[in-house]
């Protein structure tokens, strides 16, 4: 086997990389020159070698006799080549040695070579792909942008063609002969609207926000005991964080009963229904829900939340001294001009509280009457007596007129 015979061997594919072309012409050719060149240094030496066992020495040349002119003639059927040429075994062992390391020197520059290509093809792939997935995350990005951008683009267009419409809209509207007295007609309704119903916003708000006046350190918690208290009247309702003064002077008719809410509640003695604290009887007091903003009084929304009272709730009334204690038994509502709901007989002593319902208006009255449990209501001394013929009214008392029933001279209720 020459070396001119060997042919290069196929390497087997390696996943989807390509085997790249192995060009190993160059070593292939440099590796042969340098065997030649061997093997060619090897034959000279033998020759010359050769040379020198054929050379007889001076010495002996110059001793042999003369031979005759006849011999020295040579003999045409004498061999005249010399013998063929016998390889030693240490020259053999040379020339195997110097195609060994042809072979070795060969194949290592082919495998390494090889190696080294494969090596890069992959790395040039891996490469490859990475570029191309940094490329394709880039494209989604910028498609991400362009997307969005689209969206916001496409929402500002849409919110300037509206605002474009409604500029339009507002210019046609504006130079119309009609807008002026359709402003001014909405506003005067939105005036008087206000005007009309200021008292059910402002009463609402009242009683959500700020429902009492009353600091809760001060609130009695012990509706069995009984001490003594200031001569100021004084009504106090825990539950919804009320304490307001009572006006016991105030007379049971509609103008003296809104004078007397101004600064509290009232007290309403009726026929019937004009019993004090500590008397058996009803003793009846009444305040304001609600008013108009333009009324005066720092007690308009007072009872705004008695509607939250509950059979079992507890309320006082302090007068003359005492505080007399008192626990809610009923609950009802009635209409303006159900007078007769205050002056039913009793023969315990009891406390009715009454307001206008509902919240805003005065269109029923709200009744939330207790029964005293402190002090004894037994030693509760006698009713007032009173006759029928006395009685001077006819409504329960309520709010004063709006400004709107004012304006056309109408009355409160």
């Amino acid at each position: 086997m020459r070396p001119d015979d060997m042919k290069a061997l196929n390497v087997p594919q390696r996943g989807t990389v390509q085997t790249p072309p192995r060009h190993h012409e160059v070593a292939h050719s440099a590796v042969a020159n340098m065997t030649r060149q061997q093997i060619d240094a090897i034959y000279n030496q033998q020759a010359g070698m050769a040379a020198e066992e054929q050379t007889p020495p001076p010495a002996v040349a110059a001793q042999s006799p003369v031979q005759p002119a006849a011999q020295a003639q040579p003999n045409s059927y004498h061999r005249t080549h010399q013998p063929a040429h016998t390889a030693r075994a240490a020259d053999w062992q040379q020339y195997h040695s110097a195609w060994q390391d042809y072979y070795k020197q060969y194949y290592e520059k082919y495998y390494t070579g090889a190696v080294a290509q494969v090596h890069q093809a992959y790395t040039d792939q891996a490469t490859k792909l990475q570029h191309q997935a940094a490329q394709q995350s880039a494209a989604a990005i910028m498609d991400a942008e362009q997307e969005a951008l689209s969206t916001d683009e496409a929402m500002y267009d849409l919110r300037a063609q509206i605002v474009n419409k409604v500029q339009e809209s507002g210019k046609k509207v504006r130079k119309s002969r009609h807008f002026m007295p359709a402003v001014a007609a909405i506003s005067v309704l939105l005036l008087f609207t206000v005007l009309q119903f200021n008292r059910v916003i402002i009463a609402n708000v009242k009683a959500y926000v700020t429902p009492g006046e009353i600091d809760p350190q001060n609130i009695i918690v012990d509706p069995n005991a009984s001490t003594v208290v200031g001569p100021k009247p004084l009504l106090v309702i825990p539950k919804i964080n009320v304490s307001v003064p009572i006006d016991f002077t105030a007379q049971p008719d509609h103008d003296s009963q809104m004078a007397a809410m101004e600064n509290g509640v009232s007290y309403f003695g009726v026929p019937g229904a004009n019993s004090k604290p500590g008397q058996v009887g009803n003793t009846v007091i009444s305040g304001h829900s609600s008013n108009d903003f333009i009324d005066g009084g720092n007690y308009k929304f007072v009872f705004a939340l008695l509607e939250r009272m509950k059979k079992g709730d507890i309320f006082y009334v302090n007068y003359k001294g005492t505080r007399y204690t008192y626990t809610v038994t009923r609950i009802r509502t009635v209409e303006p001009d159900d007078v007769a709901s205050l002056t039913g007989k009793t023969t315990k002593p009891i406390v009715t509280l009454l307001t206008c319902t509902p919240l805003g208006t005065a269109n029923y009255r709200l009744l939330v009457t207790g029964t005293q449990v402190s002090p004894d209501p037994e030693k509760a001394a006698s009713a007032p007596t009173t006759s029928s013929s006395t009685q001077t009214t006819t409504t329960i008392p309520g709010n004063s007129p709006t400004i709107l029933e004012r304006i056309f001279g109408a009355s409160g209720n």
